[in-house]
């Protein structure tokens, strides 16, 4: 079964990870995504939240950041404004994208469906100069 996922807030932790297996990933505009939250992240690093800005910058967490590092598939455009400030518009998007990545999908046998996820996977994080 072709596994479509879409963030469309704030993705962080265990969440974030179990988010992270579809075989399209999708984020809205401005959402983020990540391992762990800022204010976690300050908090280790630095014993306190004052740095959670920092330490959002230096997690690359927003969706241009996420699809720059291979992390995502696309990003989602959001109405001027934000999601929340035209529902409808969003929802017709957010469905143009996951019909797309369906139809993209679903002829595949569960054997290429596996291989190109564990394919996906294999390279997320890999550097190369």
């Amino acid at each position: 079964m072709p596994i479509i996922t879409v963030i469309v807030g704030e993705g962080a932790s265990g969440g974030a990870l179990g988010i992270g297996v579809g075989d399209r990933v999708y984020m809205l505009e401005n959402t983020w995504y990540s391992v762990i939250s800022p204010e976690s992240c300050s908090s280790i690093l630095w014993r306190s939240w004052e740095f959670k800005e920092q330490a959002a910058e230096a997690l690359k967490l927003t969706a241009t950041d996420m699809k720059k590092q291979k992390l995502i598939d696309d990003i989602i455009p959001e109405p001027l404004g934000g999601a929340h400030h035209d529902r409808e518009t969003t929802f017709k998007s957010v469905e143009k994208y996951i019909t797309k990545a369906y139809n993209e999908l679903k002829d595949l046998s569960t054997e290429d469906l596996v291989m190109k996820r564990m394919d996906k996977y294999s390279k997320m994080g890999e550097y190369k100069e």
